[in-house]
């Protein structure tokens, strides 16, 4: 959520950046309309209850004095129901403002390229060579059915469209892929492993920027309890020190969880949905940074440069991107993608975004620290990035690491977490 500071500017700068990113400019135009009326209204119900105050002042003076307060009495029951009806106006009004604010995208730092789409993004760097075969490279959806590993129609038996259900090795190589994250960003990179709840509250949704704008890309649990299968664990994560004060000696606070991840997905039926892409259910190691807002973009190019070290143990080309003004995420100020090469489909498909929020979601969710030299409490930047999302990497390893016979081999960095299995055959 943007500051109300930053939403008052009257230069033009805050309304051209909210166009840049495709929110309606009449909307930004409507909150200014309506914080002027609400402060206008504040100084309205000040001025009445001052005089209200003096008037029955004067109704004590006037009795004590023996005279007839009745005049006096119908001023303060008129300035009483002038004030009811300011104050009905007023709480209208801080409704509208408070709904409109949810809606209200982050503004783009300064170094995001500017545009309505991914065409605009631009290339930051690229990481190896596509894989070339000699044999024509067969796509994850075909692979997979013939090893025995992945079988989208049994999952759609049990659950519907957009879930699969993975099989012997394919099992153990999602799980190798969990194993493999994990220990990768613990170990090596500090991050704090943690094991989120996977239903969270509304609150939590809306402190992360979720709700109210994407409730209908939810799954929403019916019941007595207001709860939401988690989309990523980037909810669950940053909430985690949601009202509380933090002190500045505690940052930059690092956490990477596993956790299956549910999306409904609207809205996108029919688009880019074979194989294992847009499922409802997915795995996914998350990663995030609570962090000073000095560092926080020092914070977001490590970050990135974690979730690049998975491909790179991989051995997996890739590119990274940074996502234009249009494309990027709701809650993002800057965010890169990180594209893996499929051959299988002869392209980069993304495999991670990771993004700085700076203080949007703190905003929302209460996120402060206490600065070393004391002072007023500050918002924190919060940063979270996919380190990897398991199933596209998995997909990943599939189509790169395929051989002409239709076997796979298992990357060297796996085969430790796969009982030493080098690779992966059809079943005979």
């Amino acid at each position: 959520m943007l500051s109300r500071e930053r939403l008052r500017d009257t230069s033009g700068r805050t309304r051209l950046a909210l166009e840049s990113r495709d929110f309606d400019p009449t909307l930004f135009d409507r909150w200014q309309q309506l914080d002027g009326e609400r402060r206008e209204a504040q100084v309205a119900m000040e001025e009445l209850q001052r005089q209200r105050n003096e008037a029955s002042k004067e109704i004590g003076l006037v009795k004590r004095q023996g005279g007839d307060a009745s005049q006096q009495i119908a001023a303060v029951s008129e300035l009483k129901k002038r004030l009811e009806t300011t104050e009905s106006r007023s709480q209208e009004i801080d409704a509208e403002v408070a709904r409109l604010e949810a809606t209200i995208p982050n503004l783009p730092h300064d170094s995001v390229p500017e545009g309505p789409g991914e065409e605009d993004n631009r290339l930051e760097r690229v990481v190896g060579e596509p894989t070339s075969f000699d044999f024509e490279p067969q796509a994850h959806w075909d692979l997979g059915p013939q090893l025995g590993i992945l079988d989208f129609e049994r999952g759609a038996k049990l659950a519907g469209a957009r879930f699969t259900t993975y099989f012997g090795a394919g099992a153990r190589l999602e799980r190798a892929l969990i194993n493999f994250m994990l220990n990768l960003h613990v170990d090596e990179h500090g991050y704090t492993e943690t094991i989120p709840p996977f239903m969270v509250n509304r609150q939590a949704l809306f402190g992360t920027g979720q709700l109210p704008k994407f409730e209908e890309d939810l799954f929403h649990l019916e019941g007595d309890q207001d709860y939401f299968l988690v989309p990523t664990a980037e909810v669950p994560l940053t909430n985690l020190h949601r009202d509380e004060i933090l002190d500045e000696d505690q940052l930059p606070i690092r956490y990477a969880a596993h956790t299956p991840c549910f999306r409904a997905e609207a809205g996108s039926y029919g688009k880019d949905v074979r194989g294992l892409f847009r499922q409802h259910q997915f795995n996914k190691v998350e990663l995030v940074q609570l962090s000073a807002p000095e560092t926080s973009y020092e914070a977001l190019e490590q970050l990135t440069s974690h979730a690049e070290k998975v491909l790179q143990r991989l051995e997996l080309p890739y590119r990274v991107m940074c996502l234009s003004t249009g494309d990027m995420g709701f809650a993002a100020a800057k965010t890169y993608d990180i594209e893996v090469w499929l051959p299988g489909q002869d392209r980069y498909r993304e495999i991670s975004s990771c993004s700085n929020c700076e203080d949007f979601q703190a905003h929302r969710a209460g996120l402060r620290y206490r600065p070393k030299g004391g002072g007023k409490t500050k918002l924190l930047h919060t940063l979270n990035g996919s380190g990897l999302a398991v199933g596209r990497t998995l997909i990943a390893v599939l189509e790169n690491y395929q051989r002409s016979d239709g076997s796979v081999e298992i990357p060297s960095v796996l085969r430790p977490y796969m009982g030493g299995l080098d690779q992966i055959v059809a079943p005979t």
